[in-house]
């Protein structure tokens, strides 16, 4: 093989003349349903419009090189788009030239720690946030978007610096609302609520097939903007009602220009470029790995992280906007019948077309519009469903998710998505500090044991089978020492003790010591101690320690095994 070809991904080098048909087709089509998605985020994050349409661009050829998925596609979404308003607002203000500066340096920062992650191969970083943390960060941003946007719906100017200041300032001010602005925000938000809640079954009533009619769902935002775009121009909303609208869009493509800020801005955008690599990590790998469960097929995730860093290393000296793995992209990508990520590479060129000559007919377009879409986007993140179901299966894992909700929208982004990680680990700690302890019995007729609270079981007389359900460490030490206690007081007469270990996958020094000690304790009141059902990896640490060398009882292969010989030899 050429050297050249081992530099190219894997799906260019084996790409079939067949998918290049279905590939153009996706990419053309995937550009122009997100235009007014790209301004939309741009805006959203503080940064001109243009921007957006900037980071459609370099960014996601970088990821279709990099990237493992064969459809997910990258560009400016609503989770990061928020998180770089949260982030810099406070530290310039939104558009100027040195808040497009410091988004640059937030994107740099956050594609250079997952282009590192990727490198070390941590995709499995990934995996340290609990789904319903995740579920709980991303409804309390989609809340906090939709709240940030009512000025844009209203006319308002809303100043408050979380979701709760700016509902209360939405409230004070809702009287003073801009009538002209929304009255036709409202047109439009209406509009997109029918378009997803009931277009879909008027047009299959009507005899439209499943596929027309869903091209039609996915055209109709692109079709609400431009008419409200025609509206403002024809009726001169923006001159003699003062509609807000985009403005001026600069055409032409970016300049690779790159501002690096001060040593002391960069430190506060550690944090904040962690959190947002982290965020965009979790997404941007779950999104996907659901994407290749539906096309039967696999993603690396070590690729993946490679793929998301390099799309946001080349956004910040190509727009400057932090990306991510975009669900709506993706979607319309994968519905659009995207075959390999040449659809992202079509769809980035066809972009271009867009900045150099069409950027201008977007200037009129108005703000109301785009928030409308915005709002309609958040509002399907919002993940109720995922709240009941975590509530009613466990109540720690519902509480992680409005912890993690409530703090996003009352504490801001970054303390919202600590506040989740705090509770899910401090619920894994909780549960493993204290393990479940079962007294068992064996089920008549076979070899099979099972807790003798639940199930109709035999016993031994003298003999204590006791399973442990968790892995020993000095965390969960106490509590197991309380329950062999209490276990040993409710049965008189004890003469064997036999711990079944088929749940315990480790054991740390603390843990081995203090069966010893048990051990010791046990010997001096004339009880055996003896150990069933092992792990050999557990076994082969056990083979250097005091508690294998002075244990009172034996080691048994098996419960059953124990049964069977210490029941003959009570007999």
């Amino acid at each position: 093989m050429p050297l050249t070809c081992r530099f190219l991904p894997g799906w260019l080098r084996n790409y079939r003349q067949e998918q290049l048909g279905a590939d153009l087709l996706a990419g053309l089509v995937v550009t122009v349903l997100v235009i007014p998605q790209s301004l939309a985020y741009a805006l959203l994050a503080g940064l001109p419009p243009q921007v957006g349409l900037y980071v459609s661009i370099l960014p996601v050829i970088a990821y279709a090189l990099l990237g493992s998925s064969m459809v997910q596609s990258v560009g400016p979404v609503a989770i990061t788009a928020i998180m770089t308003y949260a982030v810099l607002s406070p530290l310039a203000a939104p558009g100027s030239p040195e808040y497009i500066v410091l988004a640059a340096a937030l994107s740099l920062v956050s594609g250079v720690m997952l282009l590192a992650c990727g490198a070390m191969r941590l995709g499995f970083l990934s995996q340290l946030l609990s789904r319903p943390v995740i579920s709980g960060f991303i409804s309390g941003s989609a809340i906090l978007i939709i709240v940030s946007q009512m000025k844009h719906l209203l006319g308002l100017s809303l100043n408050g610096a979380n979701a709760w200041q700016l509902l209360v300032d939405l409230l004070r001010l809702l009287p003073g609302s801009h009538w002209p602005t929304l009255a036709i925000g409202m047109a439009a938000l209406l509009t997109l609520v029918f378009v997803r809640g009931g277009l879909t079954g008027a047009l299959v009533r009507l005899g439209v097939s499943i596929g027309k009619a869903t091209l039609i769902i996915r055209l109709m935002p692109l079709l609400v903007v431009l008419l409200a775009t025609v509206v403002v121009i024809a009726l001169d909303l923006d001159r003699r009602q003062g509609v807000a609208v985009v403005g001026t869009v600069v055409e032409g493509l970016p300049g690779f220009e790159f501002v690096f800020p001060a040593f002391d801005t960069l430190k506060m955008l550690i944090v904040p470029a962690a959190v947002m690599a982290l965020i965009g990590m979790v997404q941007g790998i779950t999104l996907a790995q659901t994407m290749a469960i539906k096309r039967r097929e696999r993603i690396d995730a070590n690729a993946e992280l490679l793929g998301l860093g390099g799309a946001n290393v080349v956004a910040a000296f190509s727009g400057g906007m932090p990306v991510g793995g975009g669900l709506s992209r993706s979607a319309i990508n994968l519905a659009a019948g995207a075959q390999t990520p040449l659809a992202s590479i079509v769809s980035a060129v066809s972009m271009i077309a867009v900045v150099v000559g069409a950027a201008h007919f977007f200037a009129r377009l108005p703000l109301a519009v785009l928030a409308a879409t915005i709002v309609m986007a958040a509002y399907t993140m919002i993940d109720i469903r995922g709240l009941r179901q975590a509530w009613a299966y466990d109540r720690a894992d519902g509480l992680a998710w409005l912890g993690t909700a409530g703090g996003v929208l009352v504490l801001g982004l970054e303390t919202g998505i600590g506040l989740g990680v705090v509770l899910s680990m401090g619920t894994l700690l909780l549960r493993a500090s204290t393990p479940h302890i079962a007294v068992i019995g064996r089920i008549p007729g076979s070899e099979h044991f099972r807790n003798v609270e639940r199930h109709e079981v035999q016993t031994i007389p003298g003999v204590l089978f006791l399973r442990i359900d968790e892995s020993l460490f000095f965390g969960n030490l106490g509590a197991v020492e309380l329950r062999l206690n209490q276990a040993l007081e409710q049965s008189s007469g004890i003469r064997h003790l036999v711990l079944v270990m088929s749940a315990v996958n480790r054991m740390d020094a603390t843990a081995v010591e203090v069966l010893a000690e048990v051990n010791r304790d046990l010997a001096e009141r004339n009880t055996r101690l003896h150990l069933a059902e092992v792990k050999g990896p557990v076994q082969d640490r056990l083979l250097h320690s005091e508690l294998w060398a002075s244990l009172s009882g034996e080691v048994f292969l098996s419960a059953n095994e124990a049964f069977e010989k210490l029941g003959g030899q009570l007999e």
